[in-house]
């Protein structure tokens, strides 16, 4: 895969952005998994609450997002001291299910570091099931929604 930007990257949200730190590193000194997988957490609320999923609405509707799917792809190493930014895109809504990936690229030089892609359900956290989205929400994120976008694997 070559590490050009698509022809899509005019269309994604930028959902995170942060540094690496020391204590997020591993015994061979690059980010442990788990702090990619954090930080694509933490693009993904920035992400629902871009699309009107706010905290306050889902609480206040009693309902929630649960991730059911989720594939990364680790594409170079970062280091401590490395700024990186997350771009989220949006590929498939569903009656109840949001399908979208997100891009880690290093800030200063826009290599690509890593993609994950999942699947999140809307939940009504009462009931313990899948619920619909709101028609508002999911009216936004179907207007999002990016068709040409090229995963790494």
């Amino acid at each position: 895969m070559t590490d050009t930007h698509n022809n899509t990257s005019s269309a994604l949200m930028e959902t995170y952005r942060g540094a690496i730190y020391p204590w997020q590193c591993d015994h061979v000194g690059h980010m442990n998994v788990m702090w990619y997988v954090g930080k694509f957490d933490e693009a993904t609320w920035c992400c629902f609450t871009e699309l009107g999923l706010t905290p306050s609405s889902l609480r206040a509707n009693v309902r929630g997002m649960a991730a059911v799917d989720q594939r990364i792809a680790y594409l170079k190493e970062l280091h401590p001291g490395d700024t990186v930014a997350v771009r989220t895109g949006l590929i498939e809504v569903r009656e109840k299910t949001l399908k979208f990936f997100h891009e880690m690229r290093l800030v200063e030089s826009g290599v690509l570091a890593a993609v994950t892609l999942l699947t999140a359900v809307h939940m009504d956290t009462a009931a313990r099931k899948s619920a619909p989205l709101p028609p508002d929400v999911a009216d936004r994120a179907k207007a999002r929604v990016i068709s040409d976008y090229k995963l790494p694997w």
